[in-house]
């Protein structure tokens, strides 16, 4: 079977993943990180659980994680961002397609996918598979401003962006361009991302929109 989408991640995201979390931290302004710790802050796993950071990238999530004790397997699907990971547990594989049994994992995180993948919800509910009953799944990713924060976030990711990526060079120019059109087209399909969660069959879906709706945190908890 192939993935479109997910030759799009790799295409864009192997040249880039010895220079990821530096630049992705300079180029979102700081608020990446402020995004992702928001997400573990409210996982409220139980002390030492293990966990499966999904589109783990170079890892900033994961030593997130580890830094509160827990235990944590890395996943993504290009090798050369996951060979820069940090951790002791790394697996490269899809998303969609888990080398993992049914109910392995306490809690599972992820960053940036779904816009990466072909079918959200199923998507979400093969990563649900792997959440024992109870656990907590928590995600990040871009959101679209409104109203009149809307044109100063379109000048940025369609000016700005492609600017500084070109400046930057290593693939980043191809990163610059592509972020806005993905990010328009994903929430234009996926106006209700609630509702894609529910549907893959979470509960207790929570959303934090911030830095003005730029980012969105959500967590649900697998029945």
């Amino acid at each position: 079977m192939t993935y479109p989408a997910n030759e799009t991640a790799r295409a864009i995201f192997s040249p880039i993943g010895s220079s990821y979390e530096r630049w992705a931290a300079i180029l979102s302004l700081g608020q990446d990180a402020r995004w992702r710790r928001t997400m573990v802050e409210g996982l409220r796993l139980p002390n030492r659980a293990t966990v499966l950071d999904v589109a783990a990238g170079t890892g900033s999530i994961t030593r997130l994680l580890q830094d509160r004790g827990h235990r944590v397997t890395a996943v993504d699907l290009t090798r050369e961002m996951i060979r820069h990971h940090p951790g002791p547990w790394r697996v490269l594989a899809r998303g969609e397609r888990l080398p993992f049994a049914d109910r392995t994992f306490d809690g599972l995180t992820f960053g940036y996918l779904l816009r990466y993948v072909d079918d959200p919800v199923a998507s979400i509910a093969e990563l649900a598979r792997v959440v024992r009953p109870g656990g907590v799944i928590g995600m990040v990713e871009f959101g679209l401003p409104s109203g009149l924060w809307r044109a100063p976030w379109t000048f940025y990711s369609s000016i700005l962006l492609p600017i500084a990526g070109r400046l930057i060079g290593r693939g980043w120019y191809r990163v610059g361009k592509f972020l806005k059109p993905s990010i328009e087209q994903f929430h234009q399909e996926n106006p209700r991302l609630e509702t894609i969660w529910r549907s893959a069959g979470l509960v207790e879906v929570r959303t934090r929109r911030m830095s003005l709706g730029g980012g969105i945190v959500m967590w649900a908890r697998r029945p």
